[in-house]
């Protein structure tokens, strides 16, 4: 007979439950079990490859062409995760409803808020809809940690239902999957008071209970998802183009974050920027970086002359001038900048210097001198953000010397600034002030004199007035109003937002905000593709908020992989949110739930257990706090001592009970069998759970974990 064993997460690490027999199996189908045939490196845990945003089709487990159809329909053009549709209810009635895609069935909305920004926060329902991928016809388990109601649904048929108070739900009976794809469905209701939460998992014979694997999720297109995503491309644009700076909105205190988005402060900024740069770029952002948010701001056929004198008066105002780069630097300088430039991964958001990269999506170096200001580039590479709090450009903390070096090698290719002194008499610099004050530009940039630009409050804008302006289909050279460079789409998108109700601009959801702002900082160019750079997916159900939060921001003060020369850069302004965006993404809350005090019985027990000394010999590639790496062989490990602090305890559990069905490409030994058991039988009869959950105790100690147990 066969059976299936489950175990599941819960505050003391996994529990194992009973083995159900197969004569309780749900069947999707009635054949025999297929001959089991793996595809080498397979593992059906965490998709470990590129952002699921950028998931090619081929990703999907297995390939279409290796899938044989079942009884339902797949998806002719699948898509990557499942279709979420949320219902918002007023009492028993539905009130309005948002689809979006989710990458699994995770979720945490905090009580009293909305699970998307098209939601109000009353009670409301989620269901994902899509296709499961089985590579075998296989028997499957299926349970969840769960707050709220739940129900499944394989193949058209409910296999499983539960309600749950923040606690780990029964598995469920045994279901069979078909080769290939299944109709798959989970129906969640949020509880009527408290926060709600699901994290779904599934498990094997061959496997623990893990988070189903996100290239085995597909889902079809809709005309509802599409009409959806239209509206969230419209809501994106809106906030990303500064139109509230404009057309006022939410106050303040009830708006989302992204409505305070600035743009570079005017202080001093003929300190940092070179005049005739700047003449260029306000008569046409676009024509000098084609995906430039500035718009143009000046019309007709004194553009040239509008520009000339606003940057004419912004040349006048100055600060502290910087100081350096003015004379050409020396080669070795210029080399070091080479090496660093690929030590950083620039190379992820701009094109390389002195090479025929010309990517319009990446950020050229080409004018890079005669835009900054002679010394400026440095300083601007020692503090991206100091003029620009919401600037992409993230903070490497560069050290003078770097930064010396980078600036020489961005440089290097550069187009020399052109000797032309801006213009100082007294009617220039006051028709440029005039202009400055009159066209709009205060709104969204910092100076310190009178914004004379008035614009129609965002309630006072009809639907009639989201075609013109702005919006214009074909602005003239009369039209006022700034020019955005906008396609048919991008307006239609906007036009469609604008027929709503507006209020998502003042609900903030983390999830939607981590999801666009991560897309948009390009964080999966380096993630999952550098050496030492985790796959993006992963990181919302790894890291503790807390500390994802503080190494964002630039606030952790060591590397947890010194021996990679690349760094993680801070993005200051948004790590809180991206943090706990990342986290509720994975149905984790926004501040890690308390453990019982460090059972100080099982500490001598972790310790010894990670070291050379009748243990699993961890230190061999770990440091503990200042105690050194013995005998680092092929791969280094992360500080133990940093462990406890970063990873959620569910992770660890099962990145230590078996770090392969994570990544098939992980250097990490497993020393686990498939019963559960280690061959260190002195240790809890070698019972793997009792064992990776000291070694957790002894983590917990951080920085004050006595040194591992010497060999006597």
């Amino acid at each position: 007979m066969l059976t299936t064993i489950c175990h599941f997460p819960s505050d003391k690490g996994l529990i194992t439950n009973p083995p159900a027999p197969l004569p309780e199996t749900l069947l999707a189908d009635k054949a025999v079990r297929a001959p089991i045939c793996r595809r080498p490196g397979y593992s059906p845990g965490e998709n470990v490859g590129p952002s699921r945003r950028r998931l090619p089709v081929n990703a999907l487990l297995f390939g279409f062409a290796c899938l044989v159809s079942s009884n339902t329909r797949a998806a002719e053009k699948p898509e990557p995760g499942l279709a979420v549709t949320f219902i918002a209810y007023d009492g028993n009635k539905a009130k309005t409803t948002d689809v979006t895609v989710s990458p699994n069935v995770w979720l945490y909305v905090p009580a009293g808020r909305p699970p998307t920004p098209f939601l109000s926060g009353e009670r409301f329902s989620a269901d994902w809809t899509g296709f499961v991928s089985s590579e075998i016809r296989e028997i499957y388990t299926f349970q969840a940690e769960l707050s709220g109601e739940l129900k499944l649904e394989v193949n058209g048929v409910v296999v499983f239902e539960a309600t749950a108070r923040g606690t780990n739900t029964p598995p469920s009976k045994p279901v069979r999957l078909n080769k290939g794809t299944n109709a798959f469905k989970v129906h969640f209701a949020s509880p009527t008071e408290g926060d709600a939460s699901i994290r779904f998992f599934w498990s094997a014979k061959e496997f623990l209970p893990e988070p189903i694997a996100l290239s085995a999720l597909t889902h079809e297109t809709t005309p509802e998802l599409d009409k959806a995503n239209q509206l969230r491309l419209g809501r994106e644009l809106f906030v990303e183009l500064r139109c509230a700076r404009c057309h006022a909105g939410p106050s303040p205190g009830a708006a989302i974050p992204e409505l305070t988005i600035d743009a570079p402060t005017f202080e001093g900024i003929g300190s940092r920027r070179n005049y005739e740069w700047m003449a260029r770029w306000i008569a046409d952002p676009h024509a000098l970086r084609p995906t430039a948010q500035m718009p143009k701001i000046f019309h007709g056929p004194q553009t040239r002359e509008d520009a000339d004198a606003a940057a004419a008066f912004l040349a006048s105002l100055k600060s502290n001038p910087a100081s350096g780069d003015a004379n050409e630097p020396a080669p070795d300088q210029v080399e070091g900048g080479k090496k660093r430039f690929e030590t950083l991964h620039c190379i992820a958001c701009h094109n390389t210097p002195g090479t025929s990269e010309n990517d319009a999506q990446k950020i050229s170096f080409n004018s890079v001198r005669e835009k900054f200001a002679p010394g400026a580039l440095v300083a601007f590479l020692r503090k991206p953000d100091e003029h620009y709090a919401w600037i992409r450009m993230p903070d490497f903390r560069l050290a003078a010397e770097e930064t010396a070096q980078l600036a020489a090698f961005l440089q290097t290719a550069a187009a020399k600034p052109k000797d032309t002194a801006p213009p100082t008499d007294a009617a220039t610099i006051e028709r440029g002030r005039k202009r400055v004050q009159t066209a709009g530009c205060l709104n969204c940039h910092l100076l310190k004199i009178e914004n004379q630009f008035k614009a129609r409050a965002l309630a006072d804008l009809t639907p009639e007035k989201w075609k013109q302006g702005c919006l214009a289909g074909k602005p003239g050279d009369d039209l006022k109003a700034p020019q955005f460079n906008l396609d048919s789409p991008a307006r239609e998108a906007l036009q469609a937002f604008a027929e709503t109700d507006r209020a998502s601009l003042t609900r903030h959801v983390p999830v939607e905000f981590a999801e666009r702002q991560a897309r948009l900082l390009g964080c999966a160019e380096c993630h999952g593709k550098f050496e030492g750079f985790p796959s993006f997916e992963s990181l919302g159900g790894k890291l503790k908020p807390e500390w994802m939060k503080a190494f964002i921001g630039g606030e952790v003060s060591y590397k947890p992989r010194p021996w990679i020369d690349a760094r993680m850069p801070a993005f200051a302004q948004r790590a809180e949110a991206l943090a706990v965006g990342l986290a509720a993404e994975h149905g984790f809350p926004p501040q890690t739930l308390a453990e019982p005090p460090v059972d100080q019985d099982a500490v001598p027990i972790g310790r010894r257990l990670v070291s050379a000394n009748g243990g699993f010999f961890c230190v061999s590639c770990h440091a503990v706090g200042s105690t050194a790496a013995m005998q680092v062989f092929e791969s280094n490990g992360v500080n133990l001592a940093y462990t406890g602090a970063r990873l959620q305890k569910s992770y660890y559990h099962r990145w230590v009970r078996n770090p392969q069905r994570i990544d098939p490409l992980t250097k990490m030994p497993v020393y686990f069998d498939s019963e559960g058991k280690s061959p260190l039988t002195d240790y809890y009869g070698g019972d793997a759970e009792h064992q990776i959950e000291a070694i957790w105790q002894y983590i917990r100690l951080g920085d004050k974990m006595p040194p591992p147990a010497q060999a006597q």
